[in-house]
């Protein structure tokens, strides 16, 4: 969602050639594959198949397959998005080989060191030469870091120019029929949950405090699970799948309820979104996009590295915690919620700056931080 419009952008000016690298590390049909075909990404000039393993085992994969794509292909410029493992991998070694890298979504923190993305931010940040920040707060956390203030530009965020873009052929999707609730724009009644930090996932007392909170607001309206095969595991490991009904994507939704369904796409989940009451989720990136959607969102976490999402309003961080995760469910249910504010800059043009900023650099000129 954060490579599609940049490339798009990227590739419209002459004085760019770009090189795609997918790192293999989200390897899966329903985790990557159908997110090329939808956002319209081209096949990546090279993918390094690391697949799943430990945070160090991966990251060293990383790295070890994508050291001789830079000492082949010399490029002058290494761009990465996000803060999985594979955007501190890649930057590492392009700090390495001194090769210039930039940083989109930079500056946000959870200040939790024990989130392994926290981990991968502070060190991609630390080693970027140009850092392209979502919101005014970044900009502050990198200044505390050390960053030099010429490195950083607010440019906005590429994940709702991704929404945007993609908005009017998220309305045609199929999935709210499949699932039985209606067409687009008919007023529905229903939650939406994704679920798959090891925080949550990976301890069978966290797991089974949130099932304990999620069967109770299941209990007044349904609540309709894109389940992550991690997760789904860990459910039936963890002998708790008997709070959750695993359907089939044509098995209509008639009744209140938990209820788990396989992946979904960007758009048909864009969709189920865009539709519901409410949200919850231990997600990130959706934190940002119900912020933009105007939809009620629930964290699952103690934090957030997104913390403008709930300065302005649509988001609340609940943590695991039953008693306050059923309180703000019913809060939000009961319509004493406001849907709060859309973030400076969330407009659709992101990946545009980001491209003139670049294209300053490429022409030898030295960009100006924006405002």
């Amino acid at each position: 969602m954060k490579i599609a419009p940049l490339y798009k952008a990227l590739n419209r000016e002459p004085i760019f050639e770009l090189y795609l690298v997918h790192t293999g590390q989200h390897y899966d049909r329903e985790m990557s594959g159908a997110f090329f075909d939808e956002l319209e990404i081209p096949k990546p000039d090279i993918d390094l198949e690391v697949g799943s393993a430990t945070h160090a085992v991966q990251t060293a994969n990383i790295m070890k397959r994508f050291e001789p794509v830079l000492l082949c292909e010399k490029p002058q410029l290494v761009m990465v998005v996000g803060d999985v493992n594979s955007t501190a991998a890649c930057t590492l070694v392009a700090a390495k080989l001194q090769v210039p890298t930039a940083h989109v979504e930079a500056g946000l923190r959870s200040f939790d060191r024990r989130m392994p993305e926290e981990i991968n931010r502070v060190v991609t940040d630390a080693l970027s030469d140009y850092l392209f920040t979502t919101e005014p707060e970044a900009a502050k956390n990198l200044s505390r870091e050390g960053i030099p203030g010429h490195k950083i530009f607010f440019v906005g965020n590429v994940m709702i120019d991704t929404l945007l873009c993609h908005w009017e052929k998220a309305k045609t999707s199929s999935i709210l029929s499949d699932l039985g609730l209606g067409r687009w724009g008919a007023v529905r009644d229903y939650a939406v949950l994704t679920l798959h930090r090891p925080s949550n996932v990976d301890k069978s007392s966290a797991l089974a405090r949130i099932a304990e909170a999620l069967g109770a607001v299941a209990r007044k309206l349904p609540i309709i699970f894109p389940v992550h095969p991690r997760t789904a595991k860990q459910i039936q490991e963890f002998g708790l799948s008997n709070g959750f009904r695993f359907l089939t994507r044509g098995s209509p939704i008639d009744a209140a309820g938990l209820f788990c369904i396989p992946p979904l796409g960007y758009l048909d989940f864009l969709c189920l979104v865009s539709q519901s009451r409410l949200v919850l989720t231990d997600s990130g990136g959706i934190q940002e996009e119900t912020t933009v959607l105007r939809i009620p969102c629930l964290t699952l976490r103690e934090n957030t590295e997104r913390p403008i999402t709930v300065t302005c309003g649509s988001n609340t961080i609940v943590g695991s915690e039953p008693e306050k995760i059923i309180r703000e469910s019913e809060r939000i249910l009961s319509g004493r919620r406001g849907k709060g504010s859309i973030p400076p800059k969330w407009d659709g043009k992101a990946a545009h700056r980001i491209t003139a900023i670049l294209k300053q650099v490429a022409s030898g000129k030295l960009p100006q931080p924006e405002d």
